[in-house]
């Protein structure tokens, strides 16, 4: 049964709304449009749907233009239907809905991410196991606890038995063949690195499964008979023809992983993307997503990742999004846009909702004395009752807002203030009242999100109380 969706606009939006809806065919057969009554979207409130809006809303959903900043929760109870906000711009409405008016389905992917905890032999059990559940949280299926030279790790056994026992996998990395020994009889689930002659001390049929690694270095012909003599004593194995940081065999290194797809195309594959990501100056974001798209196109279902350098902290929420990002995109045969801004961190692809004309006519069809902010392409826009003022830094702006013995609504506009002057120097999407979005690179708190929004209602309840705002 199709999808029942309610559109809630204003005048100015209905025809350009109605025509969007109508290219989508007939999947929009029972999709329907109101006109709230109001002429600009943006000035439609909470009070106004409340009013105006007939019930029952006979809808699925309701979706309501993206700067109405109405109480959702408020809004779904009282009409008993689920309210959203959608898109700010209607050129946005196909991305938001999905190819088939449905949202686009990010919960799945086929890469599996090993999280290297690279001192884990300086840590304690309790430390690792802190750690590590960290990591699973973010997006880890694998924990690999990383060994160090000449560093005994006496609590390895100890470690496993831990984290196993959360119910978290485990691998584990040495060059030292006696910790992978350790490691294999203590129940670890891969061992990283064995190679065809190390491969011995696994005896046959074994259900660990190794990552096998070429020996010398580069040598894709002792990955292969290595890979040969795990298939002939029954063990399941991954291979890695390892990748190397930029000027020191980069290019040769990805080579390899397009000549071991074509020599093994059944085989399963690992990336360890951190020789990139760790030793490249850059923003692991785009990184991330040029690697994992290598992965996705020669399927290399397995990632080693490291997060050690600051600039790399958040890079297993980055592999996490990618993934799922490439995976949607693969299964539509699609370019990966348009379905996910989780690696979009510093700019948006469409960083303004209104051009300068249209902030212009909605600053002249207010009727109270709010603040609204706005981003545009000229800069900041601050307006209300009969004000308008812009600039394209913050600091300018602040004499023209008279609020000067007002501390809270001076804070309060400081702080928007600041978010916007940011989200316009680096092409951001302003939202008054919203954090500006990072993507993966930031943890969305949704208490402090909610706090913010209450205090830009706080401030506009205590003006509409001094009679500062008329009823729009």
């Amino acid at each position: 049964m199709t999808e029942r969706l309610l559109f809630l606009t204003g005048r100015l939006a209905h025809a350009r709304l109605s025509r969007m809806i109508a290219s989508f065919g007939a999947e929009a057969h029972d999709w329907r449009i109101v006109d709230i009554g109001v002429k600009v979207a943006a000035l439609m409130t909470q009070d106004i749907i409340a009013r105006r809006l007939a019930r029952p809303v006979d809808a699925d959903r309701v979706i309501l233009p993206g700067r109405c900043r109405a109480d959702l929760a408020w809004l779904s109870q009282e009409f008993g239907a689920p309210f959203e906000r959608g898109p700010e711009e209607i050129s946005d409405l196909p991305a938001f809905l999905g190819r088939r008016g449905a949202a686009v389905d990010l919960t799945r992917h086929d890469m599996r991410i090993f999280a290297e905890i690279v001192d884990a032999s300086k840590m304690s059990v309790a430390d690792i196991l802190t750690r590590a559940q960290a990591l699973a949280k973010d997006g880890a299926d694998v924990i690999d606890l990383g060994c160090l030279p000449d560093t005994p790790f006496d609590h390895m056994e100890a470690a496993i038995a831990a984290l196993q026992g959360a119910g978290l996998k485990v691998s584990v990395d040495s060059a030292d063949i006696d910790e992978l020994r350790r490691a294999a009889r203590a129940g670890a689930d891969h061992l990283l690195s064995l190679d065809e002659r190390t491969l011995e001390i696994l005896p046959d049929g074994s259900p660990l499964v190794p990552v096998l690694v070429p020996s010398p270095h580069g040598d894709l012909d002792s990955l292969q008979r290595a890979a040969q003599k795990a298939r002939t004593r029954g063990i399941n194995f991954i291979l890695d023809p390892i990748l190397d940081p930029i000027h020191f065999g980069f290019a040769a290194s990805l080579e390899r992983y397009v000549e071991t797809r074509r020599r093994e195309p059944d085989a399963e594959i690992m990336m360890g993307t951190g020789n990139l990501t760790e030793l490249t100056d850059a923003d692991s974001s785009g990184v991330t997503a040029t690697l994992l798209g290598v992965c996705s196109e020669l399927n290399i279902r397995h990632l080693l990742t490291v997060q050690v350098s600051p600039h790399t902290r958040r890079t297993l929420q980055e592999h996490d999004a990618a993934r799922r990002m490439l995976f949607a995109a693969k299964a539509d045969s699609a370019l990966p846009k348009g379905y996910s801004d989780a690696l979009l961190q510093l700019h948006d692809k469409r960083p303004y909702a209104s051009t300068p004309a249209e902030i212009a006519e909605l600053a002249r069809e207010l009727r109270d004395g709010n603040f609204r902010i706005e981003v545009a392409v000229d800069g900041i826009h601050v307006f209300a009752r009969n004000f308008h003022a812009l600039a394209q830094d913050a600091m300018s702006l602040f004499p023209q807002l008279g609020v000067a013995e007002d501390g809270a609504h001076a804070f309060y506009l400081g702080a928007e203030l600041m978010k916007a002057e940011l989200a316009f120097k680096l092409g951001k999407r302003y939202r008054q009242d919203e954090a500006l979005a990072f993507g993966a690179a930031v943890d969305i708190d949704e208490e402090d999100a909610e706090r913010f929004k209450q205090a830009g209602h706080t401030l506009r309840k205590a003006k509409e109380g001094r009679g500062d705002a008329d009823d729009s």
